[in-house]
């Protein structure tokens, strides 16, 4: 009890103690022309403040804010959640033909994928059906707005980068078209996946002698054309190594597009005919269920979102809490639809909110965009990210939650750092990097193997090619290599 109090203090306490960099650390700083006031750091053994440097300043955290959606969604929507797509129709078998509209019902499942399709689509063809008389409905209201991609400004220069999809709740196979390029020294071959109706590739790309290994130098934004007869055509732009053998994926299509023509080529495929048109709305409360997927359960989809960093899965978790709740038996069920003035992302901004003064952190300056990290205006202190850790530390659900933190030197985005540091396969961090922005937060188990809450974060314009990097590596290896110290004291380098 008297433990739970000092933890409560400490949560609620309205400054940190602020102490001095460890002299190593201020001399990578200082060797890479970054001024202190870039950094934020906030290091926790229990209830002990190890550092503390700008720990109360909010700062753009960069893919780390994905521990905040994690956790969050975790504590709230428990480990059996899991999102859920539903084919439905509004009309009646007969013989060989459905009479009515087919439902596509989106439910933020984030392994809808062309096989799923192909699996929902061969149960209607198991109960007989070979016609469809209707519309091919797909219904993305479960968000609200349904399309958050629509009329956003891109991000940056690469808006067919996967990293850059925003979600909605019908998303199947993340939007992506995956394009295989082979080129000899005079002619380049496309071909794409998935198959999609009436949607073919092609290029203008010029072919250059250049490093295959290099090909992206001379890659620029692809398109989709349409033509009067309805049909696409995906346009790559650019130049391409001669004798060169490369694979990517581009976000080209719009949704309703690719959706729809999915849906078609994979009917087609299976033997069917679908006569109606591909339209946007919402599923009617009668709509009969004719077969569902759903998604793995969300201790997985975590392990996928903090391992690799997946943007577009965080932000699909973020908006399944303004959204969704668990259910034991079908995984989930839509909330109430919003009401005046709210949207899902409100809701959703909400609940994490609600969850942080829970557990006692204030969240003055902790600013949410889409819970994934990749936003100019995305915000949180070094205070704020070390207590949720430490609450994280507490949860029901820490071994899910540590164990979908990237491994140092071992896997995920820490695989290639650390190598040899008394870090290595001991610390669990999420790294956050944007041009300007690099950080890193999690555990750091100390040389007597206590567990530390770490995290740290640089902002500069200057934090770029490694240099941000360096200093935060200097500072996990000196929680690694530190021990005994006492509360509120900060231990000199070994």
């Amino acid at each position: 009890m008297f433990r739970r109090l000092a933890l409560l203090a400490l949560f609620a306490a309205p400054a940190l103690v602020h102490a001095q960099l460890p002299e190593p650390v201020a001399q990578v700083l200082a060797s890479n022309g970054l001024p202190e006031d870039a950094l934020g750091v906030l290091v926790l053994k229990g209830d002990t403040v190890v550092l503390s440097h700008q720990a109360n300043l909010p700062m753009q955290p960069a893919s780390t804010m994905k521990l905040v959606t994690t956790l969050v969604g975790l504590e709230r929507l428990g480990p059996v959640f899991r999102g859920r797509t539903e084919l439905r129709t509004t009309g009646t078998i007969e013989g060989e033909v459905l009479r009515g509209n087919l439902i596509l019902k989106g439910g933020a499942d984030a392994d809808l994928s062309g096989e799923a399709i192909e699996s929902m689509l061969r149960a209607l063809r198991y109960q007989g059906v070979k016609r469809i008389e209707g519309d091919l409905v797909l219904d993305r209201e479960l968000f609200q707005p349904a399309r958050q991609d629509v009329g956003l400004p891109p991000f940056d220069e690469s808006p067919e980068a996967y990293y850059n999809v925003i979600p909605d709740a019908l998303l199947v196979n993340k939007n992506m078209v995956q394009v295989d390029m082979r080129a000899s020294g005079k002619r380049l071959a496309l071909r794409m996946q998935p198959e999609l109706d009436g949607v073919t590739i092609g290029s203008d790309m010029t072919l250059v002698e250049a490093d295959c290994a290099k090909w992206e130098d001379g890659w620029k934004l692809p398109e989709a054309v349409r033509g009067k007869d309805g049909k696409l055509r995906i346009v790559l732009h650019g130049t391409f190594p001669k004798n060169c053998n490369q694979t990517t994926s581009i976000n080209v299509l719009d949704r309703d597009d690719y959706v729809g023509r999915l849906v078609r080529q994979t009917w087609k495929t299976l033997g069917g005919r679908m006569n109606g048109k591909t339209v946007a709305g919402a599923t009617p409360l009668d709509a009969t269920l004719l077969a569902e997927h759903s998604a793995r359960m969300l201790p997985e989809l975590v392990r996928d979102i903090n391992k690799p960093s997946d943007n577009a899965l965080a932000r699909t978790l973020f908006l399944s809490m303004g959204s969704l709740q668990a259910d034991p038996a079908k995984g989930s069920v839509a909330l109430p639809a919003p009401g005046d003035g709210e949207t899902t992302f409100t809701r959703a901004d909400a609940a994490v909110r609600e969850w942080m003064r829970s557990q006692r952190i204030d969240d003055t300056g902790f600013v949410v965009e889409n819970g994934s990290g990749l936003s100019r205006i995305e915000r949180i202190s070094p205070q704020q990210m070390g207590y949720l850790l430490l609450a994280g530390l507490r949860s029901p659900w820490a071994p899910e939650f540590q164990a979908s933190m990237p491994i140092v030197a071992m896997d995920g985005t820490m695989r290639r750092r650390l190598h040899g540091s008394a870090a290595a396969g001991r610390a669990r961090l999420k790294t956050g990097t944007l041009r300007n922005v690099t950080a890193l937060a999690g555990y750091v188990p100390d040389a007597n193997g206590t567990m530390c809450v770490f995290v740290a974060m640089v902002n500069s314009e200057q934090a770029g090619n490694g240099k941000g990097r360096a200093v935060l590596d200097a500072l996990v290896e000196w929680v690694a290599r530190s021990g005994g110290q006492q509360a509120g004291a900060v231990q000199a380098a070994p």
